[in-house]
């Protein structure tokens, strides 16, 4: 864990402090883990109403030119060139054996220019594999200590937009993206998010975080949220997280995203042959467990008394009121949900059920 001196820190940092909330270093940053009322408060209160999420750490790419979607066609997992202006696309940078360098979001701004949001912890790693792939006619910029990012999710997230002047029928629709400005800041506005709830992301000048921050916090019924309650939230969606469901040892097709990417297509990109190819050593399933005990990441699963898998995610769902988790087990493995599991260490047991993900059902994400 690096020392607290050597952790970067968001425009937001006092803002943070002012309203109590416990600090925590995340991928090099020290990021708010919760406030004074608590994850799961945080939780209940993002699926009943609507919270606003400090974002800065995470890194923002542009890429441009006349073959620039060409070139990240050959580069990301999922076609870019029939991606249309307006869109944003879920997206994978892989390695040439097929592995997961990060997943991501490609905005297409027009035609020749797209938007790229990646993982804190891999920005730098992103940002030269990128350098290292486009070709010379190509420009690429990382802008991500120039963007600031704040997420505002929950069902009443719409309201809020409205509430601060936006028309409510200009609001994008599911995974599209609008400009436009928030009490006269400019701003990249999308319907996405990381909660399975309605709600924006709005990517802005850096230097008008705090504006836009205490904007937001004004707005009614609207509460700040860490990082606790958005990996609860996450996790009862089944969303994958980089480090724990992704990573460097761990395909796309693995986990889950196979009809995704449209391997039978034929379209070539990087470590696609070996996708194409290989047969998975493993995949993700979702687990239901009996009783509220959290299963932590690296915990044995057993099915029918043999190791098969180990956890990647656990937590309490307060939405269910039950553990969760979400494990990978062995490709062969014949598992449907309702499959009884075990999770065993050197000082529990705890019984629990395959389930189908998403665990939690009533998102608004769609709406």
């Amino acid at each position: 864990m690096m020392e607290p001196e050597n952790l970067k820190i968001t425009p937001l940092n006092s803002r943070h402090v002012r309203l109590g909330a416990k600090m925590v270093p995340f991928a090099g940053w020290n990021m708010p883990v919760q406030y004074r009322e608590g994850i799961i408060a945080e939780h209940i209160h993002t699926r009943t109403h609507v919270s606003i999420f400090d974002i800065f750490h995470m890194g923002e790419f542009r890429v441009r030119g006349k073959n620039s979607a060409i070139a990240l066609d050959r580069i990301l997992a999922r076609p870019v060139t029939d991606q249309k202006p307006g869109t944003c696309r879920y997206n994978f940078l892989l390695t040439e054996k097929g592995t997961v360098i990060d997943d991501l979001i490609v905005y297409r701004i027009d035609n020749d220019e797209f938007f790229i949001v990646v993982n804190a912890g891999t920005r730098e790693t992103d940002a030269a594999r990128f350098r290292e792939l486009l070709p010379e006619d190509v420009s690429f910029a990382d802008e991500s200590d120039a963007t600031a990012k704040i997420d505002i999710q929950g069902p009443e997230s719409a309201d809020v937009l409205v509430s601060l002047g936006l028309d409510r029928e200009s609001l994008p629709s599911y995974y599209r993206w609008i400009k436009t400005r928030i009490s006269g800041i400019p701003c990249l506005l999308s319907r996405t998010g990381y909660t399975g709830e309605l709600g924006f992301e709005i990517y802005f000048p850096a230097d008008k975080s705090e504006t836009m921050w205490d904007i937001l916090l004004e707005q009614k019924n609207v509460k700040p949220v860490g990082l606790g309650a958005r990996d609860t939230l996450r996790l009862e969606m089944g969303y994958p997280l980089y480090g724990h469901e992704l990573n460097l040892e761990t395909t796309p097709v693995e986990a889950g995203f196979a009809q995704m990417l449209k391997l039978g297509e034929n379209r070539d990109f990087m470590g696609s042959e070996i996708l194409r190819n290989s047969q998975p050593a493993k995949r993700l399933v979702g687990i239901e467990l009996d009783g509220r005990r959290a299963a932590r990441e690296g915990t044995p699963v057993f099915i029918s008394g043999k190791e098969s898998g180990k956890v990647s995610s656990g937590t309490f769902s307060p939405s269910l009121g039950k553990a969760i988790a979400l494990a990978y087990v062995n490709g062969e493995s014949e598992i449907g949900a309702g499959t009884e599991v075990e999770l065993v260490t050197d000082r529990f047991r705890i019984n629990g059920k395959t389930a189908s993900i998403p665990f939690y059902r009533n998102g608004t994400a769609r709406k």
